[in-house]
């Protein structure tokens, strides 16, 4: 039996968890756990929304103001209304299970996993966002030089830092040469 052989096992259960799958649920529950947390505070404690409107930005250091957006697009705010955001949840849902059996399958390595479970992490905060509030909540704006950058929001950096470390995990050459065997 080959290596995908022994690491997806058999039956439904083979082709659905794997050696890396707790760690790659881990990661994505933690990015998700910190995410909502955090938009839960700024929205419901903190009240960003009412901050914003009564005195404008709210300025944490020269380059960074906490703001309140609700983004209704997919990455700055493209296609803000041409695609229901049930629909941005769907898509979200739906490529979120495929990365998980993607790892189930034929993960092969930690940072892959943890990579991974960002991703899905953060790309199940934002579709909660969608189905909670009609959109996106977007609270950090970076600035400096007169340039400013987009909002995200700790779902973004989660699914940011996933992708560098899924890029990351490719240039290593023990990779590599997975990669280019028969």
């Amino acid at each position: 039996m080959d290596e995908i052989g022994k690491s997806s096992g058999s039956g439904i259960c083979g082709w659905l968890w794997g050696p890396l799958s707790r760690l790659c649920l881990s990661t994505a529950l933690v990015a998700l756990a910190a995410d909502q947390s955090n938009k839960i505070w700024m929205i419901k404690s903190f009240r960003i929304e009412d901050r914003v409107r009564e005195h404008g930005p709210v300025t944490v250091t020269p380059f960074l103001d906490l703001v309140y957006v609700i983004n209704k697009g997919v990455s700055y705010n493209i296609g803000s209304e041409a695609v229901p955001q049930f629909a941005l949840s769907l898509f979200a849902l739906v490529a979120s299970l495929a990365m998980l059996v993607w790892i189930a399958r034929a993960g092969t390595g930690q940072l892959m996993a943890i990579s991974v479970g960002m991703i899905v992490g953060g790309a199940i905060g934002n579709a909660i966002d969608r189905l909670w509030l009609g959109g996106v909540a977007d609270f950090y704006l970076l600035h400096a030089f007169n340039y400013s950058w987009y909002v995200f929001n700790i779902a973004d950096v989660a699914i940011v830092a996933g992708v560098i470390g899924l890029l990351y995990d490719s240039f290593v050459p023990s990779r590599q040469g997975a990669a280019n065997a028969p």
